[in-house]
């Protein structure tokens, strides 16, 4: 395969010089981009022509969040994002919005975790009890809260939303999701704590579903918040105890635009139209007509995405193309529908042939933590290089802490053309 050269365009800032940063651009020969990521475009700038580029990585198996950045214009982890997956042409590389950057795309992340912890974010669990509570995994409680508890605080989320900027006492998607898992957690002590502290930054969701586009993780911050909005409707919420303060920027984010200065910023100034309907449904209207209005307004919003997902049957190609005993991995991309929002979904998929023709279709993902688990040739076997999890040919377990075996995808075959079913 010849190598293909690719332009990146990097976005580069340095503390010392000051100023609103500009982008460089640097030319790679890629040999196969279906094997290369955008984090290993950086480490290839880095180190063939500037050592001085600054960025953020760690498990290179998109499980920190330590590498978000936006990609083409979209939040993406680098270490997850594959080159051949991104339009041909110049790929650009800038650092997360609504961040002050430190240098190049390193952004300073205190004023997310500011937030974020602001919504209580730990569990405070009941004292009067000598054995631990059991949650069923497929109890109605652990289904409503899904994947919720698999973000990574990664930042994509918060870069994404418009209202971040607008709204400074808003605590962010990633914050508003982290207190939804724990509001549904039946066994958790501070329900009206936490009601209290996020409920009001729930009134700045647009429902616009940026957050739920770009997540990593594939998780619905705005299915979350929606759902905190329905469940207040049973609930007396009192002022928030803690005050939910503007956090004050300490310094100007570089290369961001910046809200112009008739742009209503404050919660409790001009926004009152949306605000104060919401307020009435859920506190002013008594009776019968909270109640009512609280189910068509729930229903409405939270309901649809409560439904079971649809299963998409997704080409792989032919049987031809999976030689017995080997495995390939292949990128699927089809859509889903996420309650009123069309989700552009893209994974790899793992597909292997055994000896007696049969063809199995593997979730890339390590059943410890969602890992991503990659198939090394030389040992035949499944590995996740951040728990040391090892799963044989066939999906079991080898070793490490793997309490599963792979998850597999139906497949079926129809006029010699291979089919795997996804949701």
């Amino acid at each position: 395969m010849s190598a293909k050269n690719r332009t990146v365009r990097v976005f580069r800032y340095h503390p010392e010089t000051g100023g609103d940063g500009a982008f460089h651009e640097y030319s790679l020969a890629l040999d196969d981009e279906s094997k290369t990521t955008v984090l290993d475009l950086l480490l290839r700038i880095q180190r063939e022509h500037d050592p001085s580029l600054a960025f953020r990585y760690a498990c290179r198996v998109s499980m920190c969040g330590s590498c978000a950045m936006v990609v083409n214009g979209q939040e993406a982890l680098a270490c997850k994002t594959v080159v051949a997956a991104l339009p041909s042409g110049p790929i650009s590389i800038r650092p997360l919005n609504h961040f002050p950057v430190i240098k190049d795309l390193v952004v300073d992340m205190d004023p997310f975790f500011d937030k974020y912890f602001k919504s209580a974010p730990y569990f405070d669990g009941p004292t009067d009890q000598t054995e631990p509570a059991q949650i069923r995994p497929d109890s109605r409680e652990r289904k409503l809260i899904g994947l919720s508890t698999e973000c990574i605080a990664c930042g994509c989320c918060v870069s994404s939303c418009t209202m971040v900027a607008q709204h400074p006492t808003y605590l962010g998607p990633a914050s508003l999701n982290r207190a939804f898992s724990l509001l549904l957690d039946s066994r958790d002590q501070l329900r009206t704590e936490r009601m209290a502290a996020v409920l009001e930054s729930c009134y700045a969701c647009r429902t616009e579903f940026n957050c739920t586009q770009v997540c990593p993780k594939e998780l619905s911050p705005t299915r979350a918040i929606k759902h905190i909005q329905r469940m207040a409707l049973g609930t007396s919420v009192t002022a928030n105890p803690r005050g939910n303060e503007a956090i004050a920027e300490t310094k100007p984010d570089v290369g961001q635009a910046t809200v112009a200065a008739d742009m209503p910023t404050d919660l409790h100034g001009t926004d009152l139209c949306r605000r104060a309907m919401l307020k009435r449904a859920l506190f002013a209207v008594g009776g019968v007509s909270a109640l009512a209005t609280g189910s068509v307004l729930g229903m409405s919003v939270v309901g649809p995405s409560l439904d079971p997902v649809e299963k998409k049957r997704v080409r792989l190609g032919v049987t031809e193309d999976f030689a017995p005993g080997e495995v390939r991995t292949m990128m699927v991309k089809y859509s889903r529908m996420d309650a009123f929002h069309e989700a552009e979904i893209e994974m790899p998929v793992m597909v292997t042939r055994s000896d007696e023709n049969e063809l199995v279709a593997f979730n890339s993902r390590c059943t410890h933590l969602g890992c991503e688990v990659h198939w090394d040739t030389m040992r035949k076997l499944f590995l996740c290089a951040c728990h040391g999890g090892a799963f044989n040919v066939d999906g079991s377990v080898k070793a490490g802490p793997p309490p599963r075996p792979l998850d597999r995808y139906p497949v079926d075959v129809v006029d010699g053309h291979v089919y795997v079913e996804v949701s």
